[in-house]
C-alpha cells in the first residue's frame, strides 16, 4: 500500500474461544518440552460450551496429567466465575491425541532412510512462511496491530487486577489508522468489545473503556475529535467465550502475526514444536526482517520462505523491501544469505526453540515484543552489525 489510506487491524483477548484453544495447545507443548526437548508435538484444541477436545499427534517421553494441565490453563485465563458455562473446574475433556506418523518422523529425523535424499534434519512439512518488519512503531511492527494488542493486553491486566469485577475474559479490540504518504498520522476509529457481567449498564462500560482504557493506552497525539470510539457496539455482550461461540487452535493467525499488513503463508503456530516450519520459519522470518530494518538497510521488509517436507534447505527465499532500501537491493540480499542459515535445524539452534517458551507467545502477538526478552530471541536485533558488514557499511 502506498500514499494515503486507512488500514485496520484487530486483536483478541485471552478469553476469546480461539485463543482459549491456542493457550491450551501451547500449554501442552510447553509441558512436553519442559521434560523432553526433543518432543514432537502437533496439538489441536476445540472448545464449545463446556467441552474441550484435544487432538493431534504427540511423540514424547514427558509424563503429565493432561486434564490437570488443561484446567490450569483455563483457570489462568479467568473462566472461574460462578455464571461461566465454560468453567475451569467443570469442563468435560476429551483426549484424542496419538503418536506422530512414522512417515513424517523419518523426514524430520537427522538420519538416512530409503527414499530420502539426505541424512540432514528436514522440514516438518511443505509450505510458505513470511516475516515482516517496518519503522512504524518502536517494536518495528505495523501501528494498527500494535495499538490493538496494547488495548487487549491492558484490558486483560485490568480484568485480572479486580478493578472492574464486571469484566469477563472474552474480548476483541480493533484500531483503524490513517496513513498519509504511507506514514501513520492519526487513529480514525477504535472498537472494543468486551464480555461483561449481566448487572452492569452499557453506559458504565462505555465510559470506563473510553476513559480508563482507550485514552490511557493509545497515543493522545493520534486521537482527535473525529476519532470514533465504538464500545460493545451491539449494546450487550454477556454470553461470550466458548459458551457463545466455538473455538479452534490456529484460527487467529493474522492476529498472531502482522494484522494483515504483512502476508501470511497460512500455517498456524500454537501447539506446534519447532520442527514444524510453519512456526519456526515464521519466527526466523521475523528475526531476519527486524534485523534488516534495525540495521538501517530498509524501512520496510518482507521475506518469504518455501519448504518441502523432509528437505533441509528452503526451496526458495524471496526478499522485498518495497522500494525503501537504503543500499542497493542486491547487497541486502547478499548480506541476508551470508548472515543467516535457513535450514530447519539451524533455525532451531539459532533461536533456541527447543525450550518451553511458547505459552508466553500465545496472546497479543507472537511478534512485537519489546526489550531483549530471553523467551523471544527472534525479536532481538543482535545481527545488525553483521548484516551491515556484509552489506559493505561497516
Amino acid at each position: 500500500m502506498h500514499g494515503n489510506f486507512i488500514f485496520s487491524s484487530e486483536s483478541v483477548g485471552e478469553g476469546h474461544p480461539d485463543k482459549v484453544c491456542d493457550t491450551i495447545s501451547d500449554a501442552v507443548l510447553d509441558a512436553c518440552l519442559s521434560q523432553d526437548p526433543a518432543s514432537r508435538v502437533a496439538c489441536e484444541t476445540l472448545v464449545k460450551s463446556n467441552l474441550v477436545v484435544v487432538a493431534g499427534e504427540i511423540t514424547t517421553r514427558a509424563k503429565f496429567d493432561y486434564d490437570k494441565l488443561i484446567r490450569s490453563a483455563i483457570r489462568e485465563i479467568g473462566y472461574t466465575n460462578d455464571d461461566d458455562v465454560f468453567h475451569a473446574d467443570r469442563v468435560h475433556i476429551m483426549n484424542a491425541l496419538t503418536g506422530q506418523s512414522p512417515d513424517i518422523a523419518q523426514g524430520v529425523d537427522a538420519r538416512r532412510v530409503s527414499g530420502k535424499k539426505t541424512a540432514e534434519q528436514g522440514a516438518g512439512d511443505q509450505g510458505l512462511m513470511f516475516g515482516y518488519a517496518c519503522r512504524e512503531t518502536p517494536e518495528l511492527m505495523p501501528a494498527p496491530i500494535m495499538f490493538s494488542h496494547r488495548l487487549g493486553r491492558e484490558l486483560s491486566r485490568i480484568r485480572k487486577s479486580g478493578k472492574a469485577p464486571w469484566l469477563r475474559p472474552d474480548a476483541k479490540t480493533q484500531v483503524s489508522v490513517e496513513y498519509r504518504h504511507s506514514k501513520p498520522v492519526r487513529i480514525t476509529a477504535v472498537v472494543v468489545s468486551t464480555q461483561h457481567a449481566a448487572n452492569v449498564s452499557h453506559r458504565q462500560i462505555e465510559k470506563f473503556i473510553t476513559e480508563k482504557l482507550i485514552r490511557r493506552v493509545l497515543p493522545s497525539s493520534m486521537l482527535d475529535r473525529k476519532t470514533e470510539f465504538l464500545v460493545n457496539p451491539t449494546g450487550r455482550f454477556v454470553v461470550g467465550g466458548p459458551e457463545g461461540d466455538s473455538g479452534l487452535t490456529g484460527r487467529k493467525i493474522i492476529v498472531d502475526t502482522y494484522g494483515g499488513a504483512g502476508r501470511h503463508g497460512g500455517g498456524a503456530f500454537s501447539g506446534k514444536d519447532p520442527t514444524k516450519v510453519d512456526r519456526s520459519a515464521a519466527y526466523m522470518g521475523r528475526y531476519v526482517a527486524k534485523n534488516i530494518v534495525a540495521a538501517g538497510l530498509a524501512d520496510r521488509v518482507e521475506i518469504q520462505f518455501a519448504y518441502a517436507i523432509g528437505h533441509p534447505h528452503p526451496v526458495s527465499v524471496c526478499l522485498d523491501t518495497f522500494g525503501t532500501e537504503k543500499v542497493p537491493f542486491r547487497k541486502i540480499e547478499k548480506a541476508v544469505h551470508e548472515t543467516f542459515d535457513f535450514r530447519p535445524a539451524e533455525i532451531i539452534r539459532q533461536l533456541r526453540l527447543r525450550r518451553p517458551i511458547y505459552s508466553k507467545t500465545t496472546n497479543y502477538g507472537h511478534f512485537g515484543h519489546r526489550g531483549k526478552l530471553a523467551y523471544a530471541p527472534w525479536e532481538h536485533t543482535d545481527r545488525v552489525r553483521e548484516l551491515r558488514r556484509h552489506a559493505g557499511l561497516n
